[in-house]
């Protein structure tokens, strides 16, 4: 575990506030919706706010796992803004993500949440982001998901 530990750092924690699900429809592929995401705040090695107006795509495949794609803008207290480019999976049994649905609290150690995330930022203070991966670990509440995000060293 300790070689594991030097592979990764915390980077942030991230609350991203949630519209409703907007269902796309039924594909060959499984289920199309979007979430859009109306705000939320972050903290960590850096902090601030979730602008609104980024979304979260996703395809309810047809094995059950919801592939995500998520796009969106964060704004420092120092006023920078940073792209938040996260794509990843989550799937788990099937009466979890039921009660996941149902916008019950469910233990996150019951489903799997990851994302891989990327950044992009103008600002010269946080040019560090631009070149950096990072990879979250999720927890999914009734309108609200809550990212545990580490830089990938």
């Amino acid at each position: 575990m300790a070689e594991q530990d030097q592979l990764v750092t915390p980077l942030m924690r991230i609350e991203v506030d949630l519209a409703d699900v907007l269902e796309l429809g039924k594909t060959s592929e499984g289920q199309r919706r979007m979430i859009a995401i109306v705000g939320g705040t972050f903290s960590g090695r850096i902090q601030g706010k979730v602008l609104p107006g980024g979304a979260d795509w996703q395809l309810i495949r047809n094995d059950g796992i919801a592939d995500i794609s998520a796009r969106y803008p964060l704004e420092t207290t120092g006023g920078a803004r940073i792209e938040v480019r996260s794509d990843g999976y989550r799937h788990g049994p099937p009466e979890v993500i039921a009660r996941l649905a149902r916008g019950e609290d469910v233990d996150p150690a019951s489903y799997y949440f990851r994302t891989m995330m990327r950044f992009e930022t103008a600002d010269p203070e946080l040019a560090w982001l631009n070149g950096i991966l990072g990879f979250s670990t999720g927890r999914r509440r009734a309108k609200q998901v809550v990212l545990d995000v580490f830089e990938i060293l």
